[in-house]
């Protein structure tokens, strides 16, 4: 996004707050270090030792500082973190959307919610253009999730990523942001 240190802001969302991670969330992260995806494509750890997950907190905080992107806590209306979701700069013009709910939280909506959410509020960033996802094939709640928020489905990217040595193909959705939806029709 920038060198500049960004200021992550508190959104609220139907079901979910999303806000910044605190050491209260350990608990969380060390769920989800037993998860058999979350430590393969994510900094989560693969261990649930407590200094470990603290870490994980603290390097959300980095990325923030140091102008990386916006690393958020998904919380649920009473204030308990249920997962993670981030927006991380693609180029100058675009931001990649990652997220994750923790084992015991999952397929309550809180994924859906705190998609759209932070989509809402990314899709007004008047320097991003176009908002992406990048969902395995297989991962199809996470590809109903996407569409739910108004992303659409652009390709197959095959071999997109390696995920525990192997390449694994890639279901591509994009957004584009109000800014970018605004300027298309002109020329």
């Amino acid at each position: 996004m920038s060198d500049a240190p960004l200021v992550l802001p508190t959104l609220s969302g139907r079901h979910v707050q999303l806000r910044a991670w605190r050491d209260t969330d350990v608990a969380l992260v060390q769920e989800a270090s037993h998860d058999a995806l979350i430590p393969l494509v994510t900094t989560v750890p693969r261990t649930s030792d407590e200094g470990a997950a603290l870490a994980f907190i603290r390097r959300q905080h980095q990325r923030l500082e140091s102008g990386a992107g916006y690393a958020f806590a998904i919380a649920d209306l009473d204030d308990c973190t249920v997962g993670h979701i981030g927006l991380f700069p693609v180029g100058s013009t675009r931001a990649s959307i990652g997220y994750w709910i923790g084992a015991s939280q999952r397929r309550r909506g809180y994924a859906a919610d705190a998609l759209a959410t932070l989509t809402s509020w990314a899709s007004t960033l008047e320097r991003l253009d176009r908002l992406e996802l990048y969902v395995e094939p297989t991962n199809e709640g996470s590809c109903r999730v996407a569409e739910s928020a108004g992303y659409q489905r652009e390709g197959l990217l095959k071999a997109w990523q390696r995920i525990d040595g192997r390449p694994r193909d890639m279901f591509m959705y994009a957004q584009l942001t109000a800014h970018a939806r605004a300027g298309a029709g002109r020329s």
